[in-house]
């Protein structure tokens, strides 16, 4: 698991959360939180007692491609997922993506995510891609455009370590998660329709600041090109000619 935070006091109770809902899953686990130029004696308590919890504190802010990156080097694990300090799993994230990777040998294993609001109620997202096993490039294809829904969630997804590295975060100060869709385009996948992640809404996430439509278009044109151009790098030279970067 890999979590960046900049140990924000608003988003102090957020991250306990997904905490909590790690040490809820029932197969071993654990994190690399890459404090972003925060102060490591503000880390919550509870991770901080964790043994399963590893500190990255960075010397100063880097930005969360940045600091998820950096943060990648540390991972031990033979599989990897992103998050955000803000949101949770769901109980059965984990041991439903684990098992499905270690019966099938694909390389990775999403599900669906769940809009989280602050009284508690949840609504179901499904993404475009359906449910199933998809050969890899196969998820690009349901993002046609950059301006549509991306085809996954980019935290619903369990994946290979060694494929985690290959496709990290963007290089981008937003939309930084599209670019790790990439990874679909290595290996092939499930998709599992079960909800897997609980994505918080709350007046303090990125996606909520008057400033994040000023690069949000840039950003997923640089992501979508990304995808799609490792898509066709890995087509047979008769399917990349009709590839479309």
């Amino acid at each position: 698991m890999v979590i960046a935070t900049q140990l924000r006091p608003e988003r102090l109770a957020f991250l306990v959360s997904m905490h909590a809902s790690l040490c809820r899953q029932s197969v071993p686990w654990e994190a690399v939180v890459a404090l972003d130029g925060a102060d490591p004696a503000r880390l919550p308590a509870a991770l901080a007692a964790d043994p399963r919890v590893r500190v990255l504190a960075l010397p100063r802010p880097v930005g969360a491609a940045c600091a998820r990156n950096l943060a990648l080097n540390e991972v031990r694990t033979e599989y990897v997922n992103w998050a955000d300090d803000d949101d949770e799993f769901t109980d059965h994230a984990m041991a439903l993506r684990l098992h499905t990777l270690e019966e099938t040998g694909v390389g990775w294993c999403a599900g669906y995510s769940q809009d989280l609001y602050a009284d508690g109620a949840t609504a179901l997202w499904r993404c475009p891609t359906p449910p199933g096993r998809h050969e890899a490039g196969d998820v690009w294809t349901y993002w046609k455009d950059p301006a549509d829904t991306i085809p996954l969630g980019p935290t619903t997804i369990l994946a290979r370590t060694g494929l985690v590295r290959a496709a990290p975060m963007g290089g981008l100060v937003q939309g930084e998660d599209y670019c790790a869709l990439a990874i679909t385009c290595l290996a092939p996948g499930i998709l599992l329709p079960v909800p897997v992640y609980r994505y918080r809404k709350h007046a303090g996430q990125m996606t909520a600041q008057v400033s994040y439509d000023e690069l949000e278009a840039k950003a997923r044109v640089f992501a979508h090109r990304f995808g799609a151009s490792l898509r066709a790098a890995s087509l047979s030279p008769r399917d990349a000619a009709s590839a479309t970067p």
